[in-house]
């Protein structure tokens, strides 16, 4: 019998700023027809949480090749499991800072400090690496910040309100 693991994956550039046009009763309808088992989405920007019997890193492939062949493109996603999230949550540094002004950036592979540092357009941001992250303290809002970030090329973002609701969802 095989065992069965909860798998998040957060796709990249999904509906955001007029790119990626993914409707999410899209994205859980080609979860299912991986065979991923109960599929579901939180908000537009591409969060899907399932369960598999296969390995994260299987699931992973598996749908990255589906949203190539929906997409035409390559649609990048970033998979976590449940601990995963917990670990990120956990470590979050900057104190209790409203959920909605630290950004997690979510990366493939350990961010360091030059990772943290290879940054343009700094100003009042604070950004430290944590697990396959970076965290980004945004004290004056996301919307006004000209911040650049090298890792985001590889990355997905999300704020710590959304990653808790995920994970609450899990």
């Amino acid at each position: 019998m095989a065992n069965t693991i909860t798998c998040i994956a957060f796709l990249r550039a999904v509906n955001v700023g007029g790119t990626g046009k993914l409707p999410m009763a899209e994205l859980r309808e080609m979860a299912t027809e991986i065979g991923f088992q109960n599929p579901r989405t939180h908000i537009a920007s591409g969060n899907l949480i399932f369960e598999t019997d296969g390995s994260i890193d299987d699931a992973g492939a598996a749908l990255e090749a589906r949203l190539q062949s929906y997409a035409g493109k390559p649609v990048g996603v970033i998979m976590r499991t449940p601990a995963d999230l917990d670990e990120l949550i956990g470590s979050a540094p900057f104190g209790d800072v409203p959920g909605n002004k630290l950004i997690v950036l979510l990366l493939d592979t350990e961010a360091d400090a030059q990772t943290a540092a290879d940054v343009k357009n700094q100003t009042t941001e604070l950004i430290r690496p944590g697990p396959k992250c970076l965290y980004i303290h945004y004290p004056d809002g996301q919307g006004r910040s000209r911040l650049t970030l090298a890792a985001a090329v590889n990355g997905t973002a999300r704020n710590m309100n959304t990653l808790k609701k995920v994970r609450d969802m899990c």
